[in-house]
């Protein structure tokens, strides 16, 4: 059975829409947690396009869950990592053209530079995680450098892509969870996940934690957040 992790960062962008000092990303995360999320997660931006410094930090002191930090893996991000020292880090690539993360980290090609961030955070204490595509290479990439968690993105088994091609997604991720556990790393989850497409992910045996954003902060647009954090545990954790 997964645990269900929220992202709150699309909060944020109803927020700076204005200029205003609301919607809270914090109240956001405290609604989730009420409707059972099991950790928050936040991705803080090499451009704060998102959320700020000072949410983040906030935010740890306001959780009740564990955090977990998305970010870059520079120093930067690494120095601010271990000043507020979440429950856990997930490395993932980030460009600044891009809308939304859309792939996952060259592991193989970038060992010594992710080898030696992991290293960093290993040794303040926190657990980090890879965000990799189900690919053979990477996984065996990530067991190498020590990583403690990989998050298969799964962006890439769901619409709009076509039918074929969500099924070869979908088993390259049943084909990549199990060795990457049988490797003794933690396997999460997440990208491009909604109520109507989640059960296949959340079925598969070896996921630890299915990381939802983008779906549930616009599900509560007309629900509330408590209640779409609600209908998505739902469907993660059912038997």
């Amino acid at each position: 059975m997964a645990e269900l992790g929220v992202n709150i960062d699309h909060v944020a962008p109803l927020r700076q829409a204005r200029g205003v000092a609301y919607p809270d990303p914090i109240a956001a995360a405290r609604a989730a947690a009420e409707g059972g999320a099991d950790g928050i997660t936040v991705h803080l931006r090499e451009d704060r396009r998102h959320l700020r410094d000072d949410d983040v930090l906030r935010l740890r002191a306001a959780l009740r869950v564990g955090m977990n930090l998305e970010m870059a893996a520079t120093d930067a991000m690494v120095a601010i990592a271990l000043r507020i020292r979440p429950a856990h880090v997930c490395l993932v690539p980030e460009r600044r053209a891009e809308i939304t993360t859309e792939g996952g980290l060259d592991v193989a090609g970038q060992q010594r530079v992710l080898a030696d961030v992991l290293a960093r955070l290993r040794d303040g204490g926190i657990r980090a995680s890879l965000f990799v595509d189900p690919d053979p290479a990477q996984l065996d990439a990530a067991a190498t450098m020590r990583a403690a968690a990989v998050e298969l993105h799964t962006g890439r088994s769901c619409a709009p892509l076509p039918a074929d091609a969500i099924a070869a997604g979908l088993a390259a991720l049943r084909d990549a969870a199990e060795p990457a556990r049988a490797l003794g790393m933690i396997v999460n989850a997440g990208h491009g996940r909604r109520l109507d497409n989640v059960r296949p992910i959340a079925e598969r045996p070896h996921v630890d934690i299915l990381n939802i954003g983008h779906s549930i902060v616009a599900r509560a647009v007309f629900v509330g957040m408590t209640e779409a954090v609600r209908e998505m545990r739902a469907l993660v954790v059912a038997p």
